[in-house]
């Protein structure tokens, strides 16, 4: 990839939108695109639009399309790039760093690279002499090009979008077997990859008439246990948070704060005049904490309906 330096305004060309390209990568949140098109509407289009050297849209679909809606001017960038390949690549590691882009998501854009990646896979099984099947070939006397190794389809895959090769793996096996329940909780987030990819060998013994509706009671299963589990964690987290609380108080009811035993304590504890200024501290803190809980409390306490004047 190269940036030939070459610009152009909107009003001089106009750039093409290839869908390949278009949709590339998952299209953008109402909210992150209304945040872009507020930017726009205010401080114009400051960034140019990507186009190779066909003036097929690379970078910026999103802003090109909001600005011919407004008619807002923008400038083109033509650079070059050896393939589409090559062009995804550079696309989607532009975009990666301003998406949140889960596995999932990183895996689906992965598959939209896989005709590419074999594409150029064949190109270069040409270049170093194709299968060497030919009589020539066969027999020794024909010259050909140092061989050059087949491509691992899915280490190229995992590396092009940042992924892990077992997890592409799985990736790859779910988009070829998994029944349709399975891809849209993945697309939901209702699974992770690994659960996909485990029910998917699951169901692969299940008659395929059948699949579809057993996926979908898998799916169903495993939310339901998800959401046991969210409210063990919360049911937890209350348990801790009253049990602060109860101790808190049971402590606090053993305090007598006469001179007498708060002398006891300076004393016992052999407090130096620091620790005494630091005690006074924490002393108004918590107190400032205890009136906080009783003003929730009366709050929380039954109102009176009529008050107490007039009878």
């Amino acid at each position: 990839m190269r940036n030939t330096g070459i610009e152009y305004s909107s009003g001089d060309r106009s750039p093409v939108v290839l869908p390949e390209m278009a949709q590339l990568l998952p299209p953008l949140t109402g909210e992150q695109l209304a945040a872009l098109e507020a930017d726009l509407l205010a401080n114009g289009c400051y960034s140019p639009i990507i186009v190779n050297e066909d003036m097929a849209i690379i970078d910026g679909h999103n802003r090109q399309e909001l600005c011919v809606k407004h008619s807002i001017p923008y400038k083109i960038a033509v650079f070059s790039f050896a393939d589409m390949l090559e062009a995804k690549q550079w696309a989607l590691d532009t975009q990666k760093g301003r998406r949140n882009l889960d596995k999932w998501e990183l895996g689906k854009i992965a598959l939209k690279l896989k005709p590419d990646v074999e594409a150029r896979a064949r190109e270069n099984m040409a270049a170093g002499g194709g299968d060497q099947k030919s009589e020539e070939a066969k027999s020794g006397l024909a010259i050909l090009p140092n061989p050059i190794s087949p491509v691992d389809t899915r280490k190229e895959l995992a590396e092009a979008v940042g992924l892990g090769e077992r997890t592409m793996g799985k990736v790859m096996q779910i988009d070829e077997h998994a029944p349709a329940p399975i891809r849209e909780a993945l697309d939901s987030g209702d699974l992770s990859i690994n659960q996909g990819y485990n029910l998917t060998r699951q169901l692969q013994d299940v008659p395929e008439e059948q699949r579809a509706e057993a996926a979908a009671q898998a799916v169903e299963l495993l939310k339901a246990k998800k959401e046991i589990r969210v409210l063990d964690v919360e049911a937890e987290h209350r348990g801790k948070v009253a049990g602060l609380f109860c101790k808190a108080f049971e402590r606090a009811v053993l305090l007598t704060p006469s001179e007498e035993n708060v002398r006891l304590w300076v004393e016992g504890a052999r407090m130096r005049q620091d620790e005494i200024e630091d005690s006074v501290k924490e002393a108004r803190e918590l107190s400032g904490v205890f009136a906080a809980i009783a003003d929730i409390l009366e709050k929380m306490l039954p109102i009176e309906v009529g008050g107490t004047e007039g009878g």
